[in-house]
């Protein structure tokens, strides 16, 4: 089977049509047929594949368009382009709520522990010599920008992002990338304290180190005392605007 039949799609036939087209890109997005930055068939080539008008797809686009799987670009080289924004939107809605007082950063900090601890057991499981690769040249890239005076906190958390790629559940990745934007916003509330960035790094050596020993008791003896550490600077924030 040629790309274009992959990505061709059948008539359908039902009372709310648009959200049944909708479905069916959204679909093909998810397993894989369409990738970020691919650019959907013109709407006229939508409209002669599915067998409905244009204002159906059209319709259908304004869905996947507010649902984040697409963005529309106006214009002559215009159209449907997949983006990956469904992370971001996330990640948007936990800060919100925050911010709204609904969640208290103590409970950010406990859902992260046991979050990170649970996930452990995957990555030392499923973590191979380009995941050890990444998590070091994080650590280096950290340490190169403390010591030029530039607060390392990005790749502190990136450290993290990486943890939950390396555990090989995309789960994982979802909930562990939302709460490091939460933490992101933190950060940018309270000054820079360089010595605690530095034994930041010093811990997620320590990390590595039992990663590559395969040592689970270790890497989780380690996450409990990292993050509370962490978490205690955020106390107190529960009544920012």
């Amino acid at each position: 089977m040629n790309t274009k039949e992959q990505n061709s799609f059948s008539p359908i036939k039902t009372k709310r049509i648009f959200e049944e087209v909708s479905a069916e890109i959204k679909k093909s997005i998810v397993r894989g047929a369409f990738k970020p930055g691919d650019r959907l068939p013109s709407e006229v080539e939508l409209s002669r594949q599915f067998g409905v008008s244009r204002q159906t797809i059209r319709e259908a686009l304004r869905i996947l368009e507010l649902s984040g799987f697409i963005t529309i670009q106006r214009g002559a080289v215009g159209g449907a382009i997949i983006v990956d924004t469904i992370l971001k939107s996330v990640s948007e809605s936990l800060v919100d709520a925050i911010q709204m007082r609904k969640i208290r950063p103590d409970d950010l900090n406990t859902c992260r522990l046991e979050v990170e601890k649970a996930m452990m057991r995957y990555v030392i499981g499923y973590a191979d010599a380009s995941d050890i690769q990444r998590l070091q040249d994080n650590i280096d890239e950290a340490k190169e920008a403390a010591d030029k005076g530039i607060p390392p906190f990005k790749h502190n958390l990136q450290f993290h992002r990486i943890l939950a790629s390396a555990s090989r559940n995309h789960m994982f990745f979802v909930i562990v990338d939302s709460m490091m934007a939460v933490i992101a916003d933190f950060f940018t509330r309270i000054p820079p304290d360089f010595e605690i960035s530095k034994g930041v790094i010093a811990v997620h050596k320590e990390i590595l180190d039992a990663i590559k020993e395969k040592n689970l008791d270790k890497a989780i003896v380690l996450l409990e005392k990292h993050i509370p550490e962490i978490g205690h600077r955020f106390r107190g924030m529960a009544d920012f605007a």
